[in-house]
């Protein structure tokens, strides 16, 4: 029982001999500390508010506030642990070595992370963008910094990891997809007439992008007739919907106006008996 107090009595001394050696410098640290992190907050909001204000790209905005906010906070935990009196050395020291161990067993993560500030920075793309990469076409929903997210027509979300994206070749359609088809007639039709039904019918197509003209002409001369081309841009969300919408009114404008439309079409000639009774058989 002796024992025991006497430990007790040695703990309860080292702990009022370090709360009497270092009180102030612990308080102040704590000072230190919580102001800090409301300052490194509120630069943080007012570096998001200045570059939305100029304009600037919202995720890369939010990426620099958190990275403003992440900073401040690292260089004030540094000054709090030294008014400790809490050397930060050796710390430094070990997590650059478990940074070390860390990035070789998440080399994948990290090449995505590095892609992401990459795509973050230099902008390739931004939300509501369609782009095609890797075989791959949608909406840009996200920027993240390990992926970004895409969604096509039937509101599928496509995850493609950012490092599968920086150093591919990227199609860029902004808001738009474009509808390219067309539809063969006979040689004897006026190809005006023709060309000239075609784009009044494309006007009826909803989510047509008025500002980008369709484009309608001869695009082939083939040999069951006269092949009329037409490309229009459409918006990316209602690209099926606009491309049967497209073909329907054309067929059916065509039609009324007694345009013939033509199909492939293949002669069989049979020469000589012997070639016919081979193919009864």
């Amino acid at each position: 029982m002796e024992q025991e107090l006497a430990q007790f009595q040695n703990v309860y001394q080292l702990i009022t001999e370090f709360l009497v050696n270092y009180s102030f410098q612990i308080v102040g640290a704590i000072i230190i500390l919580a102001v800090g992190i409301v300052v490194a907050r509120k630069c943080a909001m007012l570096v998001e508010r200045q570059l939305l204000k100029h304009k600037v790209d919202v995720t890369l905005s939010r990426f620099a506030a958190a990275g403003v906010k992440i900073l401040l906070i690292a260089m004030i935990a540094i000054i709090a642990l030294g008014k400790v009196g809490i050397s930060v050395t050796p710390f430094v020291a070990a997590v650059g070595a478990l940074s070390l161990g860390v990035g070789l067993a998440l080399q994948g993560m990290l090449a995505n992370f590095g892609a992401g500030v990459c795509i973050i920075v230099t902008r390739p793309f931004v939300v509501g963008d369609t782009i095609s990469v890797q075989g791959v076409t949608g909406v840009v929903k996200s920027v993240q910094l390990g992926n970004t997210i895409l969604s096509n027509e039937d509101e599928v979300q496509i995850m493609i990891p950012n490092k599968h994206i920086v150093g591919e070749i990227i199609h860029n359609s902004y808001g738009d997809s474009i509808i390219e088809s067309g539809i063969t007639v006979g040689y004897h039709s006026d190809s005006e007439q023709v060309i000239a039904l075609i784009q009044q019918a494309l006007k009826s197509v909803s989510g047509l992008n008025n500002k980008r003209l369709p484009q309608v002409g001869v695009e082939a001369f083939t040999e069951q007739g006269l092949r009329i081309g037409f490309r229009c841009w459409v918006r990316t969300t209602t690209f099926f919907q606009s491309k049967c919408q497209a073909h329907a009114a054309i067929l059916q404008l065509l039609k009324s106006n007694g345009i013939e439309i033509r199909v492939p079409q293949h002669e069989v000639k049979l020469i000589g008996q012997a070639i016919a009774k081979e193919l009864q058989y």
